[in-house]
């Protein structure tokens, strides 16, 4: 299964940005991620005061992104960019989650896909208990070719 490596060359965020450490398993619809990245102290959602439960959208926004770029990779390409435009639906059973032993899973579920858009489900436990849900869509940007350049010379 996919390790941190896989998930940077998946998705825009890197760094201490990239919250999932590896892939536990995926088919075409759903995805479990796991991470310790919540403890880090480097974790740049992190604040002095730690790591609110509302940051975990973040972490089902990047589920849904290796989700999208592991199936685009099996058909042999790369995942389009996308836009995160709504969440809907977030339920938090949790304040903050920095604290939390052990590791979070993240789970991911495909909802819709269409051309230009996804929509997701997301779920974070930790050792069994819900921390967060809800809902996300995202747009894909435009793909960009020669023929649509801005300055016309395509």
């Amino acid at each position: 299964m996919p390790g941190r490596d896989e998930i940077l060359s998946l998705i825009p965020h890197q760094g201490t940005m990239c919250l999932l450490d590896e892939v536990v398993e995926w088919d075409d619809t759903r995805l479990l991620c796991r991470t310790r990245s919540h403890a880090r102290a480097d974790n740049p959602l992190r604040d002095a005061d730690g790591l609110r439960a509302v940051h975990l959208c973040e972490y089902g926004a990047q589920a849904m992104a290796v989700h999208g770029g592991l199936l685009a990779s099996k058909d042999g390409g790369r995942a389009r960019p996308g836009l995160l435009v709504s969440l809907r639906g977030v339920k938090l059973h949790a304040g903050r989650v920095d604290a939390l032993g052990d590791a979070l899973e993240v789970e991911a579920e495909q909802l819709m896909a269409a051309e230009d858009s996804w929509q997701y489900g997301f779920r974070i436990h930790h050792q069994g208990q819900l921390l967060a849900e809800g809902r996300a869509a995202v747009m894909m940007l435009p793909q960009h070719t020669d023929s649509n350049r801005e300055d016309g010379h395509g």
